[in-house]
Formats: C-alpha cells, sequence, structure tokens
C-alpha cells in the first residue's frame, strides 16, 4: 500500500494514533525508517493541521518497528512563529521511535544565505537505471532508482542515487523527502571489509527553506561516512532536487555490524 494511504488509515485508539497491517515498507525486521518517520509526520499533522512548514527534526531509531504501530503525539511549546512537537512511535507495545520535530513561519530574513549546488552528477534523465533488490518484498521496490555518480566517479564510503516514489498520489514535497531521505544504504557500506549488517541509530535533519516539488518526482539522495570505527558510523545526508539546488541536509549516527 502506498505511503498516503497508510497515513490516511491512523485511526484513534485509547489516546493514540494507530495503523495495523503496514505490509510492504519493511527492510529485513523493522519498518524502513523513512516510512516510520513519514507516519510519525502525518500523525502530527492529524493532531495540529495548522502548524508553519517542518523545518527540522531530530529521530531517534529506538527499536524495531514492526507493521503494527501506535503513536502519541505532544505538544511542547506552541510560540508565534516557532512550534515544538514530540511523537513517540510504539510497536509490539514497546516504544520503538521517537521524533522532536520543529516547525517554523517564514519572517522577514536578518541573514541570508544560498543554499548549495550539487556537483559532478549525471541529470536524471541521462542516469542509468539502478537494479532493484533482490528480494521483492523489500521496500525499495516502492522506489524507482538510477545512478546519480558520473561513470567511475563511485567513491570510498559514499553512495548517491537519484530516487523518486512510484507512487505519490496525495503527497507534497515535504512528505517526498522524509519518505526517501533515509532509502539509500550508509555511505559507510562501501568502507567494509566484510559484509554485515548496518543499522541506523538517529537521524538529524534540516530543511534549506520550505520544501518545494522537484521536476518528474526526482531527488538526487547521498550518504557519505565522516568517520567509520569502533563499530559505528557518522553518516552527513544530502538531497537536491532535480535541477542541482541542496533541498535537505542530515546527519547519522550507524551501527555496524559483522
Amino acid at each position: 500500500m502506498r505511503l498516503a494511504a497508510l497515513a490516511a488509515r491512523l485511526e484513534e485508539r485509547d489516546g493514540r494514533l494507530a495503523l495495523s497491517g503496514a505490509d510492504g515498507w519493511m527492510q529485513g525486521r523493522t519498518m524502513y525508517g523513512g516510512a516510520s518517520t513519514y507516519l510519525a509526520y502525518r500523525a502530527v499533522l492529524s493532531r495540529f493541521p495548522d502548524l508553519p512548514p517542518l523545518r527540522a527534526a531530530q529521530v531517534g531509531f529506538v527499536a524495531p518497528v514492526l507493521d503494527d504501530i501506535a503513536i502519541e503525539v505532544s505538544m511542547l511549546r506552541q510560540g508565534r512563529s516557532v512550534s515544538q512537537v514530540t511523537t513517540d512511535l510504539y510497536s509490539d507495545g514497546a516504544l520503538a521511535h521517537r521524533t522532536l520535530w520543529l516547525f517554523g513561519s517564514a519572517r522577514p530574513a536578518n541573514a541570508e544565505v544560498a543554499v548549495g549546488r550539487a556537483e559532478d552528477f549525471v541529470p536524471f534523465d541521462q542516469a542509468e537505471p539502478f537494479p532493484a533488490h533482490s528480494d521483492p518484498g523489500f521496500f525499495t521496490h516502492r522506489f524507482e532508482q538510477r545512478r546519480g555518480e558520473t561513470k567511475g566517479g563511485t567513491r570510498i564510503g559514499a553512495f548517491r542515487r537519484w530516487i523518486r516514489l512510484h507512487e505519490r498520489d496525495g503527497m507534497d514535497a515535504t512528505d517526498e523527502l522524509l519518505a526517501i531521505a533515509d532509502a539509500l544504504p550508509p555511505g559507510s557500506a562501501r568502507a567494509m571489509v566484510r559484509k554485515g549488517p548496518l543499522s541506523s541509530i538517529n537521524w538529524s535533519m534540516t530543511l534549506l527553506g520550505e520544501a518545494r516539488p522537484t521536476r518528474d518526482g526526482w531527488w538526487l539522495v547521498e550518504t557519505a561516512s565522516n568517520y567509520a570505527g569502533d563499530g559505528f558510523s557518522s553518516e552527513t545526508l544530502r538531497l537536491w532536487d532535480a535541477d542541482g539546488a541542496e533541498v535537505m541536509r542530515g546527519l547519522q549516527s550507524v551501527a555496524i555490524f559483522g
């Protein structure tokens, strides 16, 4: 089921917004982080539909998220221009996902710095398709992916691909960014000596201005390890629109096993 349809199925249950049967969005034993984060975001908007645009979020991936969930939404503070909201997502009766959301209204600028531009990328309409995952039930089958690096430009500790959702009906640009930003493997996967599992521990993101639609639904996504050692990696996440303008930047801590 497409993400927007899943969000529409969130229903009141004992003071929480609950959903049963989020099939098709799993990665191994847990729900894909972009899907769980998107559902938490839509739960916020269900409770507080008049919030200003999303500006930033801090996500904690506490435990595996199964396909039956319940989400608690709390307003921490609602100021004149900035609102801070928390979501606690429960799965199998335990806290599994916690997010602090920051929403903010635009106001006259007292400082202006232009967004960065992507360099050395292949336009999406010239990029080679990226092969599908071998497991037909894996969440990446919900996306179309193309290679985002120049030929021979593979970097150790980094991935870059074009990504768009197959089904985007009912989703705006913020929805799409939350849904795809965590879609790539950590960049440190390209530096691993042995194959083994990796797991995101947290995710801090900032939107660079109000999110606006991109051409044909294509976003350029990059994960890059800043440091990997002692079983952990610090990862920078960057997203650009189809014209190469940066729209989101994030930071993740990743656990490396194996």
